[in-house]
């Protein structure tokens, strides 16, 4: 009985010390989604992207109801 308190009480406090990322990780993290945004909107603003986007824009505006 006492064994199984202590097991049980042991798996609580590792999935406690693991529930939540530390800051090293929140930093990787926001390094991580700003070089993805970087990326994302250099593709975005490209020539080829843009002329495309704004097509799409255009022909929706442009629809007959």
């Amino acid at each position: 009985m006492v064994k199984q308190w202590w097991v049980r009480r042991y798996a609580a406090a590792r999935a406690k010390a693991e529930a939540g990322m530390t800051t090293a990780e929140y930093a990787m993290g926001t390094i991580a989604a700003c070089g993805f945004a970087a990326v994302l909107y250099k593709v975005v603003t490209s020539g080829a992207v843009s002329g495309a986007l704004q097509s799409v824009i255009g022909r929706a505006l442009d629809a007959q109801f």
